[in-house]
């Protein structure tokens, strides 16, 4: 979950379990997935990513596999089967281990129920270009009588208005970004956050959700139509700061592969 969970998906093989969940609920932190979640979930099909980042909605090993966040189904009773003939490989040949993963790898269906079988009803919902439209089409989507309308419309309106509007903001941007300046981007974002630029909600969220577990944040502004256009912007804006830095990466590697698994 949250930065765990934005650490792993970066790897070129993603391996889950019955057992696996995911979710990134920053967002009712008074945060917004960072860690490359708008490189990621940006390359999810449809517009599945932003459903993911701004509910943190939490799915599981099969939904995971059929999005495309995971490459591998692995039942857990497997694991430290595969764990041996992994460890036997003397190699680091994407070929190789790919084969090996193979063996163990599961077909698997989602779960009746499952979000991302309501993915063309997502994507009309989350395909808006603002949050307030976005909130206008979830509730006609739960008038209609879909679970997962109303349960991702209440999560929304408990998390921070400001953290939904800069996490649109961010996906949007992702989409035509890559790895490197997404993480680039974020970085900048989180230190915002962190030096209370425009709010303090990260720290408010962290108090009411970790600390005091009162889950009554008081977010700050506490409205949509109070979050501006400019207090988003400063989110993205270079820190002028003698003794800030911009986040330096070093070397390539190859991106991991998003999207509709074919296992």
């Amino acid at each position: 979950m949250g930065g765990g969970a934005g650490l792993s998906m970066h790897g070129r093989f993603r391996v889950v379990t019955e057992n696996a969940v995911f979710a990134m609920p920053e967002a009712s932190l008074g945060l917004y997935p960072d860690v490359g979640a708008s490189y990621f979930l940006s390359r999810l099909p449809g517009f599945f990513g932003e459903y993911l980042g701004l509910t943190g909605a939490r799915i599981d090993g099969a939904e995971m596999l059929a999005c495309g966040l995971a490459t591998h189904f692995v039942p857990s009773m497997h694991l430290p089967s595969l764990e041996r003939e992994l460890c036997r490989v003397n190699s680091a040949s994407f070929a190789v281990i790919s084969a090996i993963l193979d063996v163990f790898a599961q077909r698997v269906s989602t779960r009746e129920g499952s979000a991302y079988r309501s993915l063309d009803a997502i994507n009309k919902c989350f395909s808006k270009n603002t949050i307030e439209e976005i909130f206008s089409a979830l509730e006609q989507q739960a008038v209609k009588g879909d679970e997962w309308a109303l349960t991702a419309f209440k999560s929304m309106k408990s998390a921070s208005p400001t953290s939904l509007k800069i996490f649109l903001k961010s996906i949007r941007k992702g989409r035509k970004q890559d790895v490197s300046q997404c993480l680039i981007r974020e970085f900048r974002m989180t230190c915002h956050a962190f030096r209370r630029t425009v709010n303090g909600d990260f720290y408010e969220g962290t108090r009411a959700i970790l600390v005091d577990k009162d889950k009554k944040p008081q977010w700050q502004p506490s409205k949509l139509e109070l979050v501006t256009d400019e207090m988003v912007d400063q989110f993205f804006a270079k820190i002028k700061d003698d003794d800030w830095a911009e986040l330096q990466l070093r070397g390539k590697s190859s991106p991991a592969n998003f999207g509709l698994a074919k296992l």
